[in-house]
Parts: C-alpha cells; structure tokens; sequence
C-alpha cells in the first residue's frame, strides 16, 4: 500500500526475511519514517521515492547461490545514505568489488564482536567489546577498496565497515534484533549522525496522514467496516470514522467462533466508546457449514476469509434496504490488516507464507469490495498508541490480541458446535485465571487449543477417561513478528489445569506449550 506522508521514508529493501520488518519497526521507534520495498525495485523506482536513506536487510539466500537477489552498484553513486545488514552488507560488499566467501566458520546466535580500531561512525559511543547477535554462514572477507574495516569476530574477519565520505556502511550482524547489546544505537547512529535525520516522526502522523488518506480514496462514498472486536479492527474502524463520520457503519458478523462473552462486549462497549453506528449479522450457522468435515488449517483459513465476505455482502443488502437506496452499493470494506498479516502471508517479494491471515491470503477473487486498510504498514504496539490517540478506552486498546478465524484455528481438527463449547469453556477458565492473578498485562496473549482429533488416558471420578488435550500458550511479544513463551506462576498454570479438568466435560490433560517464534508461530493454525 502506498502511504500518503509528508516525510521523506528510509526505506528498508526486503531481501526475503522477517527481520525486514523489524529493521522498520526499530526505525519507527527512533521516530523516523519507514516503509519496506521488495529487493526487485529499480533503481529508478527506488530514488523516485525521494529516500531520506536506505537500508538493505537480511535474507536467507547466499550471494553466490543461482538466483540470488543482487543490489545494483549504481544504488551506492546516488548519494543517498546506505546502511547493509547481514545477506544486506554481503550483496553490497560484492556489488562494490569486496570480497565474499563461504568459510566453513558459520555464526548463529549471541557473538562477541570486538572492534579493529576507536569506536567511530555508526559503532560511536559503543563498547569495543559487545555481543551482537549474528545468523550466517558466508562472511565477507576484504571490504570495498576505500571502506574501512571497523569489527570483527571469530567468523567474519570484516563483521562492519564503513567508507563515510560516502554515507555508505554495513554490519555482519543484526542491530534490529533486542540480542546485538548495542543495536539500537547502532542504527540511530546511522540514521541521525550519518544520514543526518531528525526524529519528528510519531504515531500522531499516522492518524493525520491515514485520514487524509481514506478521505481521498472513500470521497462522500458508504463504507462498511468489519468489527471483530479486536484491537485492530476497533482502531481500523475509529480511524474511519474519525475521516468520514457517518459514512461508515460497522459491520460485526458473529460467525459462532467467539470466546464467551465476546459478542456481547462488542455490541456493548465499542458502541459505547465510539458511538458507531452498529449492524450485527447472525452468521454462526453460515460458518459452522461451511467448515463441516474441514480439518487442514489453510483451508480454514481460506473459508472463513470467503465466508466473511459474503457475510459483508448480505450485510450490504441489507443496509442498502433500510437506507432506501437501491442502486447504490457500498463500494468500500474497512479491515484491519496489519503488516504481520501481510508478511505471514507471502506479502512481499521473496517472503514466505507462512500462514494465510483470512484477510490477506484468504480473500475471495470475486471480492466486490474496494478495501480501505489504514492500518496495513503498522505493528500492533504502534496499533495501540494510535489507538489511544484516537480515545479508544483501555479495556479496548490493551486487549489481548485475537484472530479473525476465532477459536476455528485454536481447534485442531473439524470444527463443530460441541468442540466450540468445550473450548470456550476451558478459553473462559484460563481467562479468568490470568485475570485474577493480575497478570493480564505481562502476556501479550494466551492462546487455548483443544487438540480435538487426540485422545489420551486419564483417571477421572476413580475411572478411566479418554478425554482430549488442551494446550495453554501464553506468550510475550512487542510485535508478534517474534514471540517467546511467557513463565507464568506453577500455582497459577496448576490452578488453570486443575480447573479445566474438574470443570470441562471431555478434556482429562492440560499441557504448556513452551516454545518461541521462530520457530514455531503464535497460533498453531
């Protein structure tokens, strides 16, 4: 999606990993601009962007394998300051006569880095010794005639460089990983001392520039927005509405696969805090059908995204009636897509899909709507401050995050109104638990899965049981772009299990899913 702003953006160019997303997270975080462009823009199309500077991410690929994205070497006679990171620093040491070369000295994780000379350029005001975290196998071997080495480590003899006259530099490791000790300082290093930026970029700009933005593409047209309850779409939808008032009507379709109490909390407190007009659309059994005999996650997925929209759809003849304007179709569909979803699901040159989001990889081709995502290139910390800006009440704005599928992706295995019920119920109890012990903000959410197609022996009620498996992952992220499970209290994971198993019917074991993205994702569908 192109952004309508008034800064001028770094842009990070995406050379296929995740962590390119980050590089623009942290940049936003030093309030600058970012956007992320695929590897295969020109450099025509580049520099007609007007960057502030650029930064090459990280990839999986070596330089040298067959097909490897490349950097074109007339990118670093453009003036424009250049920061490499990782695949990034090896495709610029190579475009610009470096040398680079597969060792056998592979470094993965934390790495001691030491510099070759006085902390300088963008390694200023950090130790000469720290630890960076580093994910490679080639290392570039001799810089760029005129570069000058600033580090090494045990396994990239030249692990940053930098030829400062012409704002061009690079490092072997990641700085936007939380690991490198000193990354962050690294990169404003780059960005306000090399590149000579100036931090007046905040979340304030986003509403401003985002409003101006769907008044332009909406004009005086009618827009529904798809209401889930969730932080995203409450702050999509309050972002609308901010720009065309009572152009919008929102739209909660109540497809069955909610949490308890959930429908209710939508049609009472978000009408509440936004005074938003509200239609509701009854859709349990619709859904329920279309996912009969289904048990593959991407199939899910895809379906629920379809059946959305013909829930919008119903939706939209419905309003078009009331309002006695037949004829007059709502062009535009609101959602609250995120840069996550995107990336997750193959957005992106040279991203892998790793799931498809039911509002990106899941949307219909016959899709009638013009979508309208105002919240497309943000993370969900940045989602929430524009939130509050925006005067959404905490209960709203810090709520845990959950999926648009609903508890259709915390099944595993078909869905049915019977495994719904027994998963809402132990969903509920974990809820609670977390609650009253306080602890709702040191999570960032909790998933609960029923392990529907898996059975295990028990002893329930002095018997044997055969009851399913419900698993409990309560994880810490910043940006569910990288997650690490969260060490709840043992009294109160055994307080949750002793429940669930007393309290729920068919479930006779609680287990903990201890393990971090990568490499596994939050949700387990």
């Amino acid at each position: 999606m192109t952004q309508t702003v008034s800064h001028r953006p770094v842009l990070v160019i995406d050379y296929g990993a995740q962590y390119a997303q980050l590089i623009a997270r942290r940049v936003r975080e030093a309030n600058v601009y970012s956007e992320i462009v695929p590897h295969h823009i020109s450099v025509e199309a580049l520099l007609a962007k007007d960057p502030a500077a650029i930064i090459l991410s990280g990839g999986p690929s070596s330089v040298y394998a067959e097909g490897a994205p490349a950097v074109n070497a007339e990118l670093f006679e453009a003036g424009v300051p250049v920061l490499g990171i990782c695949y990034g620093f090896q495709a610029m040491a190579k475009a610009l006569g470096g040398e680079v070369a597969r060792t056998g000295l592979r470094e993965y994780g934390a790495t001691a880095m030491t510099m070759t000379g006085a902390a300088r350029s963008i390694l200023s005001t950090t130790p000469a010794q720290q630890n960076v975290w580093m994910s490679h196998g080639d290392s570039v071997q001799a810089a760029p005639e005129g570069f000058e080495v600033l580090a090494s480590t045990a396994g990239a003899p030249v692990a940053a460089f930098a030829a400062p006259g012409r704002r061009l530099f690079g490092v072997q490791w990641h700085p936007e990983v939380k690991h490198s000790d000193f990354g962050q300082k690294v990169l404003e290093n780059f960005l306000f001392e090399e590149a000579g930026l100036t931090p007046d970029w905040t979340t304030g700009n986003v509403i401003e520039e985002q409003t101006a933005r769907i008044r332009e593409q909406v004009g005086s047209g009618r827009v529904i927005c798809g209401l889930s309850g969730g932080v995203d779409s409450a702050v999509a939808a309050a972002l609308v509405q901010r720009a065309v008032g009572d152009q919008l009507t929102c739209v909660f379709v109540d497809h069955g696969l909610l949490r308890e109490g959930e429908a209710e909390q939508v049609e009472r407190d978000f009408v509440a805090a936004t005074g938003v007009k509200l239609y509701v659309a009854r859709e349990a059994d619709r859904f329920l059908s279309a996912l009969s005999g289904v048990t593959d996650p991407e199939t899910k997925r895809k379906i629920i995204g379809r059946e959305f929209i013909r829930a919008f759809e119903e939706a939209e003849r419905v309003l078009i009636e009331e309002a006695g304007q037949a004829g007059e179709p709502i062009r535009f569909l609101v959602q609250g897509t995120l840069y996550p979803d995107v990336v997750e699901s193959g957005g992106g040159e040279g991203a892998a899909n790793i799931k498809s989001h039911h509002n990106v990889g899941g949307l219909p081709e016959d899709m009638q709507f013009e979508l309208v995502e105002p919240l497309r290139t943000l993370f969900k910390d940045e989602v929430r401050t524009v939130g509050a800006e925006l005067g959404l009440p905490a209960e709203i704005v810090q709520r845990h995050p959950f999926p648009g599928p609903g508890l259709a992706i915390r099944i595993v295995g078909e869905v049915t109104a019977e495994r719904l019920e027994l998963l809402r119920k132990a969903d509920a109890i974990a809820r609670h638990e977390l609650t009253s012990a306080g602890l709702d903000h040191e999570v960032w959410q909790m998933p609960v899965v029923l392990l529907a197609d898996v059975h295990s022996v028990g002893v329930q009620g002095d018997g044997r049981s055969y009851g399913h498996p419900i698993v409990l992952r309560p994880v810490f992220s910043e940006d569910a772009m990288t997650a690490n499970w969260s060490r709840l209290p043992y009294d109160l994971l055994a307080r949750i299990s002793n429940r669930i198993t007393n309290e729920v019917e068919g479930v006779n074991r609680v287990v903990l899913d201890v393990t971090s993205k990568p490499p596994g994702t939050i949700e387990w569908e």
